[in-house]
């Protein structure tokens, strides 16, 4: 006995149901992405033409891994470092002081630079890399 078999096998596969379906993910992530994103109105300011007028000094004081202190390069005890940040708001009382701390120094070695700059009431900013000397 011999069984026939009338199917024709299929010459083409109909892509018009995975397209469908394919564009339907493509509008629904379209519209999320877009619904998800939401901004806030920033006025920032112009940059100005004319260079400021003032220019304010900028002491490095540098925390080595030992926990030493260079200011400006030379080596400095921390009362030495003390008067002469204290001599330097004297001359400009807007100073900026920069905290370079090494990657291998005490933290609380830093910590105490920059209550230091803090009691002395002056400008103070943290350095992420080694700026030349």
């Amino acid at each position: 006995m011999q069984v026939q078999n009338d199917a024709k096998p299929y010459d083409s596969i109909n892509v018009t149901p995975m397209l469908d379906l394919a564009y339907v993910l493509l509008v629904v992530f379209i519209l999320m992405t877009t619904a998800s994103v939401q901004g806030i109105t920033l006025a920032l300011p112009k940059p100005s033409a004319t260079p400021p007028a003032e220019r304010n000094e900028v002491v490095v004081l540098r925390v080595e891994p030992d926990g030493s202190l260079r200011l400006n390069g030379t080596p400095r005890s921390e009362d030495a470092a003390r008067a002469d940040l204290q001599a330097v708001k004297a001359r400009d009382a807007k100073a900026t002081v920069v905290i370079q701390g090494d990657g291998r120094a005490p933290y609380q070695r830093v910590v105490s630079m920059i209550d230091l700059c803090n009691e002395l009431q002056m400008n103070l900013s943290l350095a992420t890399s080694r700026i030349g000397f």
